[in-house]
């Protein structure tokens, strides 16, 4: 195949169909002596004169009648094939994303996100991978489609956009002695029990480090692997849970928890999404991060 130039076939298809080098060139936008030029190549290509005169017309030869249908077929496939993708609507197109979201997100964002597919895209469904994946390229190696969380520096080819900002509350049950509080002071908010959020069993955080910055202590009673484990013990027991105000608002309310600004120069907590370039360009995936880049704003 290093002889053949594959143009050749456009070019065939349209002289053809036309049985003039004039048309032909017309209908390829290029000039008459260019396809002249390119008849000849075919003939050559062919050894045979494909068009010959008869008169002032031009008329196929046997050779040229022979390939015509399967030239045009050739042709109209290769148009095909470079074509934008259009023949799948993400709307009704039926498929399986595998999501990894951060914990704090897992009973917040995600009835949300499932209520809106459910209108908009009933074809996709999801499935929530566990966040120790973090520990593995997850989204160059195709075992995540896309994250939702505190976006980690990853790979360099790796697209992300942030999403929203949070601020991080107090949250306590309504009998909690803070939730009586004029006004919660950091000495208060060290004195009370805490418990922690830490999947890897991590106790000491930014609140420690602040804290410290004063003088101050906390006691943490409990560290647990997730943020709605965390928030059922805060309802259940005298204990203090940090809580994004935004995002968990949802449960907070459902939970019946009292809410309280944390009296620390906190910083606000980025929430981004990532994915792989191999989704970057496909349809069902981009109506995926439209819709959850929607539903964040909101």
């Amino acid at each position: 195949m290093d002889h053949v130039d594959l143009n050749l076939i456009e070019a065939l298809d349209a002289l053809l169909a036309e049985n003039s080098v004039t048309k032909a060139a017309a209908r390829l936008h290029t000039s008459a002596p260019a396809m002249s030029r390119t008849l000849g190549r075919l003939r050559r290509a062919f050894d045979d004169p494909l068009l010959v005169r008869a008169g002032r017309d031009l008329v196929p030869t046997p050779r040229a009648l022979e390939l015509r249908g399967e030239v045009h077929a050739i042709a109209t496939r290769a148009r095909a094939l470079f074509a934008p993708s259009g023949s799948t609507d993400p709307r009704t197109a039926v498929r399986m994303f595998d999501l990894q979201v951060a914990d704090m997100l897992s009973a917040t964002f995600i009835p949300s996100l499932i209520d809106d597919l459910r209108v908009e895209a009933p074809g996709i469904s999801l499935r929530l991978r566990p966040e120790n994946l973090g520990d593995t390229p997850a989204l160059r190696e195709g075992l995540v489609d896309l994250e939702i969380g505190v976006i980690r520096p990853g790979a360099p080819e790796i697209h992300s956009e942030p999403l929203v900002t949070e601020t991080l509350i107090g949250a306590v049950r309504p009998e909690h002695p803070l939730a009586g509080a004029a006004a919660v002071t950091p000495q208060r908010f060290a004195a009370a029990d805490h418990v922690v959020v830490s999947r890897r069993g991590t106790v000491h955080g930014p609140i420690d480090d602040q804290l410290a910055d004063r003088g101050l202590h906390r006691r943490v009673v409990a560290v647990v692997p997730s943020f709605a484990s965390a928030l059922f013990l805060a309802r259940e027991t005298d204990v203090v849970c940090v809580a994004p105000a935004g995002l968990g608002r949802p449960l907070l309310e459902t939970l019946g928890l009292h809410t309280f600004p944390i009296p620390l120069a906190l910083p606000a907590v980025p929430i981004a999404m990532a994915w792989h370039p191999r989704n970057h360009h496909d349809r069902t995936h981009q109506l995926l991060r439209e819709r959850t880049r929607r539903i964040m704003a909101g």
